[in-house]
């Protein structure tokens, strides 16, 4: 059996530039419309998101059918979280698509210890080195042998703005500690808006208040005690701290009354934002091609973006990120030779060509490539987004994996259960440290 690695959390120095979206994505069996993971011949399969930035690379898929008549790509694109349930069982029964999409973090760990990808170190390994920022290069490795290859944006957590309703609700600039948020809130609920809007439906958005906010008051070291599975780690008093200020939030009605009924795959956050019905939103920063798409006015004169609030007194650097660092392709071990081998071409002609990079620019993502500095100012629209996000990346004192990617599986889904009974306001803040401490 292939050797194990702990889940850590990822350590950015300002001189190492990083990047940074959830779980793997893959299919099991047969699926809705008939379609099938299993890849026939030479022929290779693939499932990716349908979020708008996978265009560029999904054009690279009808290139090569083109260019490939005899080892043909089939790529089927689903919703995130459709993808997050299937992956539970897809991998282990052997139904996998050639190409398995990830996004790091404990589920490659677990893929390359239960023999479920193949090393590709011999293939690629120099092709990953040379183009790809080091940090995010570096996640792709087990046991010091390439097992899963970096592909898409950047994906880090930005407090979104619309600065008409914050102009509105007497607001100039975005808040710049926690105080302020709270001050801000308040303003605009009396204004008649929802304060920050939130997919509280889908869970996984809860991770990155929490992820931030404990960061913030306590410093990269709690977060890594509790991926390296120290005793009581989650009854660190940063994380208690840290549960106290969501519900903080709560109680101040930051988050309105149906939160918990949106769902972000159906992107009714973003719509609340982008249709001045809330002041902020936390987001990745996938979503900045969506505002363009639900309202273009509001995309071109009156987005905003910031970093997430300081905290009084805490230890956190405020220019820590959390996310992901980007998505990452590994090749299923169930295939056949033939898919992988097809498979495997693909990426060598295909892992940030400059077809993939500009294609992610000109649609709002930042791809995590060595030297594109000029491109991405270049392709910058005038708000500066791109930028602000390659700089971002690049200055960040730390970049937290999103928790739920990070932790083993089964800790994942109780801090999302937890979380969730948090902001519902269901347990207190020691019973949510509690609680997860017994899964450590």
């Amino acid at each position: 059996m292939k050797g194990t690695l702990k889940a850590k959390a990822i350590r950015l120095t300002a001189a190492i530039a990083a990047g940074a979206t959830l779980m793997s994505v893959a299919a099991c069996g047969a699926q809705p419309g008939g379609g099938s993971a299993k890849a026939t011949g030479a022929n290779a399969t693939v499932w990716t998101l349908t979020d708008s930035t996978w265009a560029s690379v999904q054009q690279t898929f009808e290139d090569w059918n083109k260019a490939n008549p005899d080892a043909q790509i089939k790529n089927e694109s689903f919703a995130n979280d459709s993808y997050k349930e299937k992956i539970r069982t897809a991998i282990g029964s052997g139904n996998a698509p050639t190409l398995v999409l990830s996004w790091g973090g404990s589920p490659v760990t677990d893929y390359w210890s239960n023999e479920n990808i193949v090393d590709l170190t011999s293939d690629l390994d120099s092709t990953v080195k040379s183009k790809v920022l080091d940090s995010v290069a570096a996640e792709g490795y087990r046991d010091d042998k390439l097992v899963a290859v970096p592909v898409g944006q950047v994906q880090p957590a930005i407090l979104w703005t619309n600065k008409a309703v914050l102009k509105e609700a007497g607001i100039s600039d975005a808040p710049t500690t926690w105080d302020e948020l709270l001050d801000d809130v308040a303003k605009l609920k009396d204004a008649g808006k929802t304060p920050i809007a939130l997919a509280g439906g889908s869970k996984w958005p809860y991770l990155m208040w929490a992820a931030y906010l404990i960061d913030r008051i306590g410093g990269p070291e709690v977060m890594q005690n509790i991926l390296d599975g120290k005793a009581d780690a989650w009854s660190d008093p940063a994380v208690i701290e840290a549960m106290t200020k969501i519900q903080e939030l709560v109680d101040a009605g930051a988050f309105g009354d149906s939160y918990q009924s949106m769902s972000a795959d159906d992107k009714k956050d973003t719509a609340l934002l982008a249709n001045g019905q809330a002041g902020f939103d936390l987001m990745g920063s996938w979503v900045y091609a969506d505002f363009g798409t639900i309202n273009a006015d509001f995309a071109k004169n009156d987005l905003g973006y910031a970093a997430f609030p300081a905290v009084d007194g805490g230890k956190g650097d405020p220019s820590m990120l959390t996310g992901n660092l980007a998505n990452y392709w590994s090749v299923a071990a169930s295939a056949s030779k033939e898919s992988q081998k097809t498979a495997i071409n693909y990426l060598k002609e295909n892992t940030y060509s400059d077809g993939i990079v500009d294609g992610l620019l000109k649609s709002g993502g930042v791809p995590p490539v060595k030297g594109i500095e000029d491109k991405v100012k270049s392709a910058d629209d005038g708000s500066g987004f791109l930028t602000y996000v390659y700089d971002a990346v690049k200055g960040a004192s730390n970049y937290q994996l999103s928790l739920d990617v990070a932790l083993p599986a089964d800790q994942g889904q109780a801090l999302l259960n937890n979380l969730e009974q948090v902001f519902l306001k269901q347990i207190t803040p020691q019973q949510f440290a509690d609680a997860m401490n017994k899964t450590l």
